[in-house]
């Protein structure tokens, strides 16, 4: 990955956070595209199917909100997902009008994959760090994002 040239090992922490994040999903992107090479899951909509399956019952419009896209931009994703057998939707039984949406085996496996990605990007860019340091920074992160 090569950063942009305002990014000196002198001014490190002049750097907005967001732009160290906007590098890494840059980067992330890149990698993936590599390693995830089909036309089911993009790197632009896995964060939906990563939600799925790590949220205990999610709703279309539960992923409106926490992504702040519109309602037919969801439902396209959903759709696509449903007809490629990643999820389900079903009735809520609380609300008869809401769908729960659920990963299918096939949505697990195809999540794993996406796991293990993450999971070979994140050793690749953390390779110049001990394992203290990796810890350390995943504390600070909780840390930051919870206030």
């Amino acid at each position: 990955m090569s950063l942009p040239s305002y990014f000196k090992k002198e001014n490190y922490e002049d750097i907005l956070i967001y732009h160290y994040v906007e590098e890494l999903i840059s980067s992330f992107v890149e990698f993936a595209d590599e390693g995830l090479k089909d036309d089911i899951v993009t790197t632009n909509n896995l964060r939906f199917l990563l939600r799925i399956r790590f949220s205990d019952m999610t709703t279309q419009k539960d992923l409106v909100n926490l992504f702040k896209v519109s309602d037919g931009y969801t439902a396209k994703i959903l759709r696509h997902f449903e007809e490629n057998g990643l999820i389900n939707r079903k009735e809520d039984p609380s609300n008869r009008r809401r769908k729960i949406v659920e990963l299918t085996d096939k949505g697990i496996e195809k999540t794993d994959l996406i796991i293990k990605t993450i999971d070979e990007h994140e050793k690749q860019q953390s390779k110049n760090m001990d394992p203290d340091e990796f810890k350390q920074l995943k504390k600070l992160l909780y840390k930051f994002l919870t206030g």
